[in-house]
């Protein structure tokens, strides 16, 4: 793995390049050095999501759509990122408790759930 130019140091090489295709060159690396960063924290993020659709699918028999729905509800309703949903619900199998906004959005989202299968 490349390590990490911080972003202060980009700017310094930016400004002391000695040509302009050079110039373009780099800003080119810096741009796609920051997506390649965002593109890892993507991946990271969507393999925790990816559990917690899971846990969701066991909890609720449903599809992963509707799991994946579900998790999204919580996360509007809670005003929380979808990661941090995730996450939190993924650390309940580790003995961490689910924090008490999560736990009762994710209560009725389960309800409308089965109240919509109901139907």
């Amino acid at each position: 793995m490349h390590q990490v130019t911080p972003p202060h140091e980009e700017q310094r090489l930016l400004r002391t390049v000695p040509s302009a295709g050079d110039a373009a060159l780099l800003a080119e690396v810096v741009e796609l050095r920051a997506r390649n960063e965002q593109l890892g924290r993507a991946l990271a993020s969507r393999a925790v999501i990816d559990q917690a659709c899971g846990m969701v699918m066991a909890l609720a028999p449903c599809s992963s759509d509707r799991a994946w729905d579900l998790l999204v509800d919580v996360s509007q309703h809670c005003n929380i990122k979808l990661r941090d949903v995730a996450a939190a619900l993924a650390a309940t199998t580790k003995d961490r408790t689910l924090p008490e906004p999560i736990q009762r959005e994710l209560r009725r989202a389960l309800r409308r759930l089965h109240a919509a299968d109901r139907r």
